[in-house]
């Protein structure tokens, strides 16, 4: 069995990335859209970054952003994937990987998920689907080398909320392609949830914040011996 991928969303600052590597994170995400709560600058960002592990996946999470924009502040910042939040479609994805893969292909053939074992299958995109109460979400159009990630459907936060997802509707999703799980997760509920959809790889940021942006470190240890218990 693979391991799980875990992503530590919404950080913002050193401490808070450089515990979570520490505890076994695979992946630290940096939201840079200005309406986020957890909002950071790229140079912000760029400089926590850099402290940390090469291994340990760095996230950009975007919201209805221009390619161009998404893809120079990847290049600044030292991102190995775009996390798209907003209203992207399978064009812009598409647009996307063919436009930072053809414009950095150094830093993709080093960092890129399909090089390194243990990463999600795709390039370099992972688009959030937004799941409504009773599970309704669309997934087909988008490429099968796109990493989804399930999250509860919030037209105004993106994400970040604390709800969590009907579980058995994510799971028919995960049984099909490579999907990260999102939602309300947190030490009392991760082992369940990772049992009951077997995804890829599970995502968490409001479970292990004293406030938004603000990673509490008893939360985390809490939430990574509960994952590993």
């Amino acid at each position: 069995m693979n391991k799980l991928f875990v992503k530590i969303c919404g950080m913002t600052r050193l401490e808070d990335a450089e515990l979570a590597a520490g505890l076994g994170a695979s992946a630290l995400g940096f939201v840079f859209w200005p309406g986020s709560p957890r909002y950071i600058t790229p140079d912000s960002a760029q400089l926590i970054a850099a402290a940390i592990p090469a291994h340990v996946v760095k996230v950009g999470v975007f919201v209805d952003q221009p390619v161009d924009e998404v893809a120079r502040i990847m290049k600044h910042v030292g991102l190995d994937s775009a996390q798209l939040h907003g209203h992207e479609t399978p064009e812009y994805c598409r647009a996307l990987n063919d436009h930072y893969v053809d414009q950095y292909v150094d830093r993709y053939v080093v960092s890129g998920f399909s090089r390194t074992p243990g990463r999600p299958s795709g390039r370099t995109v992972i688009k959030s689907i937004g799941m409504t109460d009773n599970g309704a979400v669309t997934v087909d159009e988008y490429d099968p080398d796109i990493v989804l990630l399930v999250d509860a459907h919030d037209p105004a936060r993106y994400g970040g909320t604390g709800k969590v997802v009907n579980w058995d509707a994510a799971r028919e999703i995960a049984a099909t392609r490579s999907t990260i799980l999102a939602g309300g997760l947190n030490a009392a509920n991760i082992k369940l949830a990772v049992r009951t959809v077997q995804p890829f790889g599970v995502d968490v940021s409001s479970g292990v914040e004293s406030a938004p942006g603000l990673k509490d470190p008893n939360r985390l240890r809490t939430f990574f011996e509960a994952l590993h218990d």
